[in-house]
């Protein structure tokens, strides 16, 4: 398995819900680091570019309508399978078929509020943490990432 880097972004319907305490502390009891994180409020012009991928679908106006609602918290994480692992903890897009257990089944109520977006490939992770975050922004914790393998 390898080490990886992953964005997670709760969502303004999380920020407002007050439920992003709860989000973090679920990524990090599966052992995942967070090497940066910023509370923002996205701008329409970043917000199409991070939902690049689906401009021209009929829901893309929505997309970005309510990514830029409220203010989001924006997370690269880093472990092991964290692309992956991330998105096994964040379940199905919709929360009425997410796996009992994850955050969109315990938390989110319909598809459109649905909490969390997690980055779905090594691809789109590199492209989208580009996105939000700078070089300056992570901080190493390589310290707390070895004794975390270790202890596997």
């Amino acid at each position: 398995m390898a080490i990886e880097r992953t964005l997670l972004l709760c969502k303004p319907d999380a920020v407002s819900r007050g439920i992003t305490g709860d989000i973090i502390a679920r990524l990090e009891r599966r052992g995942y680091l967070i090497i940066a994180m910023k509370m923002m409020q996205l701008d329409g012009e970043r917000a199409r570019k991070h939902y690049a991928e689906h401009a021209g679908k009929p829901f893309f106006d929505g997309l970005v309508k309510f990514i830029t609602s409220g203010p989001l918290v924006a997370m690269c994480i880093e472990g092991e399978s964290a692309i992956a692992g991330c998105r096994q903890l964040m379940g199905a897009t919709d929360p009425l078929t997410a796996a009992p257990g994850s955050i969109r089944a315990d938390y989110a109520q319909t598809i459109g509020r649905n909490l969390v977006h997690g980055s779905d490939s090594h691809e789109s992770a590199e492209r989208e943490l580009q996105i939000f975050f700078q070089p300056a922004d992570f901080v190493s914790r390589k310290h707390d990432l070895e004794r975390w393998i270790f202890e596997k």
